[in-house]
């Protein structure tokens, strides 16, 4: 059996201290939020609790699925490459980044720069997406839908170059009879009221999906637990989705938590049974749910 956690969103705090002139455009609408309702909401305390009860049960894998910060202030990244090497090395360790990972134009070239060995293929000198890691039985392929947008915006998008090197991607690892998770930030599908938070090219991603198959799809954005079933060539393929890492609860979602895949079998009858671990309301002890897809 081979056991993957997904974590997501952790959104570490605190914010670093900033000069005015990086507070311009959408960075200070971004600030002003943070300092009126999201660092209630997002406690370093609750990830430290959260991440030391997924070390406990040993993972052979850890995935992230992107917001590891807030507003891709340049103070942000490095510290977050710190908490990423205290999670685990880059061989242990998968990230694709989210929407505030890439908060506004040219803030990728900061998070490649810091965070590049842990979105790395395993045959790349270059980060470039998709990428794709085997570990054991899987095909872990990496995408990126984080891109700068308006205030208030929090869309993602995945463009036709990611797109067409996806579906060869899976085409060959399914080839290989490999265990396909596919990782990224935004979820596949968005309900009406997330119109302008959504994946803008969801439809063609599920296309993808449709056509060339995969067995997992792990991601985060909506900061709660999900799962919907995709339309695949021969069977449906769960989309899972991890709350913040980071979270305290709130009417709008639950606490922190993350997600166990404890993946057994061979192609194509692969099993796969889903642990949703959750703090508590008592902050320290955690929850436990378990969901089997196969």
């Amino acid at each position: 059996m081979f056991v993957l956690a997904h974590l997501s969103d952790p959104h570490l705090s605190p914010l670093p201290s900033t000069h005015w002139r990086e507070l311009l455009g959408k960075r200070a609408t971004g600030w002003l939020n943070w300092r009126r309702r999201r660092k209630l909401i997002h406690r370093s305390e609750v990830l430290a609790r959260v991440v030391a009860d997924l070390r406990a049960n040993a993972p052979d894998h850890i995935a992230v699925t992107g917001d590891l910060i807030n507003i891709s202030l340049a103070g942000e990244y490095a510290p977050a490459r710190v908490w990423l090497e205290s999670l685990g090395s880059p061989a242990d360790v998968s990230l694709v980044p989210g929407n505030h990972d890439a908060y506004v134009r040219g803030a990728a070239r900061h998070c490649y720069g810091q965070w590049g060995d842990y979105m790395r293929g395993d045959e790349s000198r270059e980060v470039e997406f998709p990428y794709l890691r085997r570990r054991g039985p899987l095909a872990l392929i990496g995408l990126s839908s984080a891109v700068p947008t308006a205030p208030f915006m929090a869309t993602g998008g995945l463009g036709e170059a990611q797109l067409t090197r996806l579906a060869g991607l899976l085409d060959s690892c399914g080839r290989e009879r490999l265990f396909r998770a596919v990782l990224i930030h935004h979820p596949p599908v968005s309900k009406p009221r997330r119109h302008f938070k959504r994946l803008i090219d969801g439809a063609r991603f599920r296309a993808v999906l449709a056509r060339h198959g995969a067995e997992l799809v792990l991601h985060g954005h909506d900061h709660v637990h999900s799962l919907v079933y995709l339309k695949g060539p021969r069977r449906p393929i769960p989309a899972l989705g991890a709350p913040s890492a980071s979270q305290v609860a709130h009417k709008a979602h639950g606490p922190g938590g993350y997600n166990l895949c404890r993946i057994a079998g061979e192609a194509p009858s692969w099993r796969c049974e889903i642990v949703t671990r959750d703090l508590a309301a008592d902050g320290g002890t955690m929850t436990e749910r378990k969901i089997c897809l196969s």
